[in-house]
């Protein structure tokens, strides 16, 4: 197998919905150094749940919480 299909996924199976644009240091899993957001392959999140966290990223950076 390749090192990529092999990969860890960054959330425990947690509720992201309960996730607010105020929780900057949880948040900050899903966004790489530069401030892009991380994608769904190595999240692994579903497709809701991407669209959620990436609104909540978005939502912080609007109000700059997050870089």
């Amino acid at each position: 197998m390749d090192e990529q299909e092999q990969v860890q996924p960054m959330v425990s199976r947690k509720n992201v919905f309960d996730l607010t644009w105020m929780d900057t240091n949880e948040l900050s899993r899903f966004v790489t150094e530069t401030g892009r957001i991380i994608s769904r392959k190595y999240t692994r999140l579903t497709a809701g749940e991407q669209r959620h966290v990436t609104r909540l990223v978005k939502r912080s950076r609007n109000m700059l919480l997050m870089k």
